[in-house]
């Protein structure tokens, strides 16, 4: 049995109340964790407050934090194996995508925003009035961020890299169910020469526990989190009493668009990915697949067949393509979906263990629940369209605005459905691509603000205008 322990002030504490990690594929317990409440919550924040106050983090140049940072991505990458490990064992992920996807593009993700800092440029705003005005962007503070479970490593440095290259210290409280990385994450920031208080990780639960502690702490000037969206709307609660900036990335039920003049070939490559990958346990899954009627029936054939050759094993074996659901909790509330689909499997259903195989449900009605809700799991809808609105107004109808995909080789049709889809990001011919300084985030119940590039600079500093006088000449 590994321990994690919370990350407080630069040195971690196991002591006191714990809880296991289990392993969703032997189903039995692999570390024993710090469990944390409100007592710890308070001690995490008191430390990032007096290294954002007190300490050198946010008074160091550009080019001094990002060398620390970059030297805390060479840290991530020699030791990939121990991150990727830790997460594939914590909730189930492949270990080929924990090694070939998540640890490198967590370690671009520090590279990226410590440059990106380095090199942004503010605004000079001459005056006709003998004044002269320009930008700053100031550190915000104390940042609490919160991750969730189906990304760990990758998704809690996207949120911990811009806070830390602006000049920010964090509180970072991953998922109850993945606190492995976070841990080893912490350790390797010290051992990069990252001043202690400055990141801080924190295990525990969410209500009335370790996560409310975060989120209610009025010394926390910024709260980012990732997860579901009744969780969101109870943290901008917490926060809106505060004053809190807050940054939300939630839920989401993302259209599949294919159309008839598309290259099937791709479309089916793609949104096999768009579903199955990391066994569908992931915001932008394409879980809602409408298919032009004219190629359906090929479309189908082609869709089901590649389904049925994905591998699906132990997450440990490095030619396992899917692995179990991430929690038991999980596994039941996507099998309630798969045996009361409300429509027609054409393949998949239930596997052993807590394994979901690959499913394909058709002949479901608009207004079901697994057609209208995010199942989080592989699981997806398809359903025929015959017309280019028709599949406009039913990938627009839902809460949800993500993501959506579209697949046509008319060029002039990607960008007229991409201007009418209601979604933060639409991909058209391809899936889960991403530049780094674009925005990210959702419209409705899929988020609240935009994160990446340009947009976590406005996010995780206070951008202060500066207005002087001209003189006369003497």
């Amino acid at each position: 049995m590994e321990q994690f322990g919370h990350v407080i002030d630069g040195r971690e504490e196991s002591d006191g109340a714990t809880f296991d990690s289990v392993d969703p594929w032997t189903r039995e317990p692999w570390a024993t964790v710090a469990l944390g409440g409100a007592a710890e919550a308070h001690r995490a924040v008191a430390a990032a407050r007096r290294a954002f106050d007190e300490g050198p983090w946010p008074r160091m140049g550009f080019a001094e934090r990002g060398a620390l940072i970059h030297r805390f991505a060479d840290l991530l990458v020699e030791h990939l194996e121990w991150l990727a490990l830790a997460d594939t064992r914590d909730m189930g992920k492949p270990i080929s995508d924990a090694r070939g996807k998540d640890v490198p593009r967590a370690a671009q993700n520090f590279r990226f925003f410590a440059d990106h800092a380095r090199l942004a440029t503010a605004e000079t705003l001459p005056m006709d009035t003998g004044h002269h005005a320009y930008t700053r962007y100031e550190p915000a503070g104390v940042v609490a961020a919160i991750a969730p479970w189906n990304f760990p490593l990758m998704l809690e440095s996207w949120k911990v890299a811009p806070a830390l290259a602006w000049g920010n210290t964090v509180v970072l409280k991953p998922a109850e169910d993945t606190p492995g990385s976070a841990t080893i994450m912490a350790r390797l920031a010290l051992e990069a020469g990252i001043p202690p208080g400055v990141f801080n990780v924190l295990h525990g639960y969410g209500p009335n526990a370790a996560g409310s502690a975060l989120t209610e702490d009025r010394r926390v000037d910024r709260i980012t989190f990732t997860g579901e969206s009744n969780t969101g709307r109870a943290i901008t609660g917490a926060a809106a009493r505060n004053l809190t900036p807050v940054s939300l990335e939630l839920g989401g039920k993302g259209a599949n668009l294919v159309f008839a003049d598309a290259d099937l070939d791709t479309a089916v490559e793609w949104s096999i990915k768009a579903i199955f990958s990391n066994a569908g346990q992931v915001c932008l899954a394409g879980s809602r697949l409408y298919v032009e009627r004219a190629v359906l029936d090929e479309f189908l054939a082609r869709f089901v067949a590649a389904a049925e050759r994905l591998r699906i094993g132990d997450p440990k074996d490095a030619a396992t393509e899917l692995g179990p659901l991430a929690s038991e909790t999980h596994w039941r509330k996507v099998r309630g979906y798969v045996e009361n689909p409300g429509g027609k499997i054409l393949t998949g259903g239930l596997g052993e263990g807590w394994v979901v195989k690959p499913t394909v449900v058709v002949d479901v009605p608009a207004d079901a629940p697994i057609q209208c809700e995010e199942v989080f799991g592989p699981v997806v809808t398809v359903t025929p369209f015959d017309a280019e609105d028709e599949a406009i107004r039913a990938a627009n109808g839902t809460p949800f605005g993500l993501n959506a995909m579209i697949f046509t080789e008319n060029l002039s049709r990607a960008h007229r459905v991409a201007a009418q889809l209601r979604a933060g990001t639409i991909w058209a011919n391809c899936f889960f691509i991403r530049d780094l300084r674009a925005p990210f985030g959702g419209f409705g119940d899929s988020g609240w603000g935009r994160e990446g590039g340009d947009y976590s600079r406005e996010f995780f500093t206070e951008p202060k205008a500066v207005v002087m006088a001209i003189r006369s000449g003497q």
